[in-house]
């Protein structure tokens, strides 16, 4: 049984090899797959490279980089121990970029790595031919305060991250099942991304997160020139409607000057899980 199993596997190594680059970082690691344009895949908050599975098995014909933050998932912080996470980690990514010489890629963040993918096509505008993100606002400081400036958020800001970074095991086992049980809605799915969450470093993550929520990208948005798609969903129990939250989105992204925006209904934060199909065409559109 083990050695048909084996030979059954052999045609899919060979068709889709994965591999580590030479490129050398303290903060992420990427691994890269396929053939054909580049198109780089970052994951979100305590998360792991893997949730691009379905996708990259879906639409071949492309070389994917998918990024993994270090501190996420069961790897090694590093660099990101300590001091800033989010800011570091874009600017390694854009490193990347250029050390291994890629053509203009498409970037995919997913929640955080939307982040990411923003921060870097702003920072660098010649670094990338088009952005894709995948449930993220430029400001998520601005779900916790009205009217609020990364100043004002701080304090907030600062009790999440202690929060996350301090929890006793069985507390942070019962707040990542609750968390992940209200971001995907697809449950045979939810395992896996709580054992990432629990896998990844509580002060590398609780860092990060505070880095989210003080970081106000709507100011940069006038820098990415470049085709800007923005993937949303209305998180279950949201006290907004889908019209209030699709004004909410055009606003935060009213200062993007080439963005298109959409909603993906009957679907949680995870929209490449809970809704694959549409995420696929989806990113097929996007990425010809």
């Amino acid at each position: 049984m083990l050695i048909k199993t084996l030979l059954m596997a052999i045609p899919l190594i060979m068709a889709a090899p994965a591999f580590a680059n030479t490129f050398q970082s303290d903060r992420i690691v990427v691994t890269v797959e396929g053939e054909g344009p580049d198109v780089v895949l970052i994951p979100g908050l305590s998360s792991s490279a893997e949730i691009w599975d379905g996708t990259v098995k879906a639409l071949p014909g492309y070389r994917y980089h998918r990024v993994q933050v270090k501190g996420f998932a069961g790897v090694a912080p590093e660099a990101n121990s300590s001091g800033p996470v989010v800011a570091p980690v874009a600017e390694e990514i854009a490193r990347y970029i250029e050390t291994e010489k890629l053509q203009k890629p498409a970037l995919v963040g997913h929640s955080m790595g939307g982040s990411l993918a923003m921060m870097v096509a702003a920072r660098h505008p010649d670094s990338t031919s088009k952005v894709m993100v995948v449930d993220m606002m430029p400001f998520m400081g601005a779900i916790f305060v009205p009217n609020a400036t990364p100043e004002a958020v701080k304090s907030v800001a600062a009790q999440i991250r202690d929060g996350i970074a301090k929890s006793p095991a069985a507390a942070r086992q019962a707040m990542a099942q609750q968390t992940i049980a209200g971001m995907i809605r697809t449950e045979a799915l939810r395992p896996a991304s709580v054992k990432y969450s629990l896998d990844s470093d509580p002060a590398t993550s609780g860092q990060a997160m505070y880095d989210l929520i003080t970081t106000d990208l709507r100011p940069e948005l006038p820098k990415i020139t470049v085709p800007l798609r923005v993937l949303w969903v209305l998180p279950p129990g949201a006290p907004l409607t889908a019209e209030q939250m699709a004004g909410y989105y055009k606003l935060s992204y009213a200062n993007a000057p080439n963005v298109s925006i959409r909603q993906i209904t009957d679907s949680y934060h995870f929209i490449m899980f809970d809704q694959p199909d549409v995420f696929h065409a989806e990113l097929k559109t996007f990425l010809k």
